[in-house]
């Protein structure tokens, strides 16, 4: 097997020739001296002719970083491929990544190690096949369920619900199962600034116990036919219980009277009632009448809607989760519906300002509780 010359050999053997030749040898001698043909000596000379050492080395080492910088420049250029065929989102997920680095294996034709290496996933978790539990299909039906019932509760509030149904789940287990069934999570409510006053104290009156402050406002819906009617409703600020919903297609302040003489002899008289500036709240027989039974108003500032923010947040539950899903055919079915829906509010409904407890839970659970229809997971809980 012929020698393979390195550059610096040849370079040695180049200037021997020309020593030789110099002190008056034959080229033809002074080549068969040196071990190699003339063909092969012109083959020299022509590339590496007038030489030296050092440039050989350095002339190695530029080849060496130019074949570094062109494995780089193919290595940058196959991870641009790899990314653009990847997801265009984040692969928040080893699972996302699993599937999205089988298919750019399959397209591009890469190794796996390759692939993993661009798309940061830890190889042994890319042939690692997640094992589910055993109770992973019942769990999600429950949850799909729960869901599909309560259309606008977060993956939070479903976990309280499963948990009260005897479910031994926590809360990244079912947010988990909630994104792997592409379930869409309620927008947040936009935050409110108060109004401070100059010493940093907030001008709203907190409330401290049960039946300390009160709450009420008005919403306003249509039946089916267009028409128009009004809910009143009220709410004890300190345990966030809805105390009563009264639906009419008119609503003054005799009526406003009536809702509070009811509540106050089922539950005794308030330190205090809060309400806005309404006409039918304002009214000099509504503030006579609050005054003459022990209690006294407490009216927010005008335009601050945010000092009654209770009933307010109350209000917004009320509208999303059941006024803006339902078709209200008459009046007497609004009735029915919403006074289910408030029942369900106070008994069964997670609250997360209340560590996803409802406010007023009742040990024996109606059947009115299980508001729109009954879970199976709510039936579990009503047969236990």
């Amino acid at each position: 097997m012929a020698k393979r010359h390195k550059p610096e050999e040849i370079i040695t053997k180049l200037r021997q020739v020309d020593v030789l030749v110099s002190q008056g040898s034959n080229v033809a001698d002074a080549i068969r001296s040196i071990g190699v043909t003339e063909v092969t000596y012109y083959r020299w000379r022509q590339e590496y002719g007038g030489l030296k050492s050092d440039q050989v080395k350095r002339m190695k080492a530029l080849e060496t970083e130019n074949s570094r910088l062109r494995k780089a420049i193919t290595d940058l250029t196959l991870d641009k491929l790899i990314l653009q065929e990847a997801s265009p989102g984040k692969l928040l997920s080893p699972a996302r990544r699993r599937v999205c680095i089988d298919h750019v294996r399959d397209v591009l034709n890469i190794s796996e190690r390759r692939a993993c290496r661009a798309l940061g996933q830890h190889r042994s978790t890319q042939r690692k096949a997640p094992r589910g539990r055993d109770d992973e299909e019942n769990l999600t039906a429950d949850l799909i369920e729960l869901a599909r019932q309560y259309g606008r509760y977060g993956y939070r509030k479903i976990s309280a619900l499963l948990r009260d149904a005897g479910w031994v789940v926590n809360d990244k287990r079912v947010e988990r199962i909630w994104r792997q069934e592409g379930l869409k999570v309620p927008a947040r409510q936009p935050k409110r600034g108060r109004l401070w006053l100059g010493d940093g104290s907030c001008i709203r009156l907190r409330p401290e116990r049960r039946d300390h402050v009160w709450a009420y406002d008005f919403v306003e819906e249509r039946t089916h036919d267009g028409r128009k009617f009004r809910t009143l409703n009220v709410v004890d600020e300190f345990t966030h219980e809805c105390l009563a919903i009264r639906v009419s297609r008119k609503l003054k302040s005799i009526d406003v009277i009536d809702v509070l003489s009811d509540l106050f002899v089922l539950r005794g008289v308030p330190e205090h009632v809060r309400s806005d500036n309404g006409p039918e709240f304002i009214a000099k027989a509504v503030q006579e009448w609050i005054l003459a039974v022990g209690a006294r108003t407490a009216y927010i500032a005008p335009g601050s809607p945010w000092e009654n923010g209770y009933v307010e947040s109350f209000n917004v539950r009320f509208r999303d989760e059941l006024l803006n899903g339902e078709i209200f055919y008459s009046l007497r079915e609004a009735e029915i519906i919403i006074e289910s829906w408030r029942r369900h509010y106070n008994a069964i409904r997670p609250h997360a300002s209340l560590g996803y407890r409802p406010p007023a839970p009742e040990v024996v659970v109606p059947t009115y509780a299980a508001w729109p229809a009954a879970s199976p997971c709510d039936r579990q809980r009503l047969r236990a």
